[in-house]
């Protein structure tokens, strides 16, 4: 008997205990509705201008992204004019490393697809898992168009 007492008080302790701590709880409050956004329709209308596709673009890129620290790696450049494959554009190259630039000094011309290739012979310029890059640009004319870079980091 004196169990169920216990137990029946106990129970109510904590039923009353978890009561309590409901009532201090946090207090819930209704959200306030958010306004309502209205796009004009001469917003709507207005046309953004489409951009222009450059007339010459070209791109750099090595033979191997890994090379060993001593090898010769190729650089391969590509230059286009509307698409098709420019040639007879002289082409330079720069190879940042990490303590020095080095422009290299061969100059090929582009042939009839545009390609020109690179030959870097690294000797060990670049320490060991540290990315670099190569700038290529291309001169045609009187104008120079710069490539995105081709890039490696040896090994």
């Amino acid at each position: 008997m004196m169990k169920y007492i216990y137990r029946t008080l106990f129970s109510i302790l904590a039923l009353g205990s978890l009561l309590l701590l409901a009532a201090c709880g946090p207090t819930v409050s209704q959200l306030k509705p958010q306004q309502t956004i209205v796009v004009s329709k001469s917003f709507q209308s207005q046309i953004s201008p489409v951009p222009t596709t450059p007339p010459y673009r070209c791109g750099a890129w090595s033979a191997n992204n890994a090379p060993g620290a001593y090898s010769v790696l190729t650089v391969y450049a590509k230059l286009t004019k509307n698409v098709l494959g420019v040639s007879g554009a002289t082409a330079s190259a720069t190879v940042h490393f990490y303590g020095n630039d080095v422009t290299l000094d061969q100059q090929p011309v582009s042939d009839a697809g545009g390609y020109v290739t690179f030959t870097v012979p690294l000797q060990g310029r670049q320490p060991r898992q540290t990315p670099t890059t190569v700038d290529v640009s291309y001169n045609i004319g009187n104008k120079t168009v710069h490539c995105s870079p081709a890039f490696f980091t040896p090994l």
